[in-house]
């Protein structure tokens, strides 16, 4: 890519109430689906839904130094109307960004180590860990290793609290824009 190009999501921000803003976080998106129709077609219709998913076939989005990729949530899968799962990738040395919102969260570590600050408190974890997110907690996630990724599967019922009108969310700071130094060429893992 040439240096001046740049992924949408590290252009240049925009302006909102979330100062700066960037792409991934302006997109419309789904949050409670309507089911309409009869009883009948409504329950034929949501058994009718694949139960398996495989996350390889869906696209990593984000980057240059922190990737997720929706799962599971409304906006692409019908049966699941109060969760919310997707997988967040972190390159060496990567962070995500600081933010709170009122959703509890499990933040599963399936490969590598990080650690995330909560309301100012460092909590370190590993592979096989879980991080729980509380209620309205102002979180960040950071890989610790500056030569391995983090994958992280996350696990929320933010659809269930959205359609609460439990709504708040913000971003207080931006997640990494910018690579370790030697790891220009970073991609997140093609079979996850």
């Amino acid at each position: 890519m040439p240096e001046d190009a740049k992924p949408a999501d590290t252009a240049e921000p925009k302006t909102g109430h979330n100062k700066p803003v960037w792409e991934r976080w302006q997109k419309k998106r789904t949050f409670v689906r309507a089911l309409e129709g009869t009883y009948g077609e409504v329950y034929k219709s949501l058994y009718a839904q694949p139960r398996v998913i495989t996350t390889p076939d869906l696209k990593w989005h984000g980057g240059p130094a922190y990737y997720h990729k929706i799962v599971v949530s409304p906006q692409n899968v019908s049966i699941a109307q109060s969760i919310e799962c997707h997988l967040d990738c972190f390159a060496p040395g990567a962070f995500g960004q600081k933010h709170g919102h009122m959703n509890s969260a499990v933040f599963f570590v399936l490969s590598g180590k990080g650690y995330d600050i909560h309301d100012g408190v460092k909590l370190e974890y590993e592979a096989g860990d879980a991080s729980i997110v509380e209620t309205a907690c102002v979180h960040q996630h950071f890989n610790r290793s500056d030569t391995k990724q983090m994958v992280c599967l996350v696990m929320k019922a933010k659809p269930l609290f959205l359609f609460m009108h439990m709504v708040f969310q913000k971003t207080v700071a931006y997640p990494s824009d910018k690579m370790a130094k030697g790891l220009d060429d970073y991609s997140p893992p093609a079979g996850i």
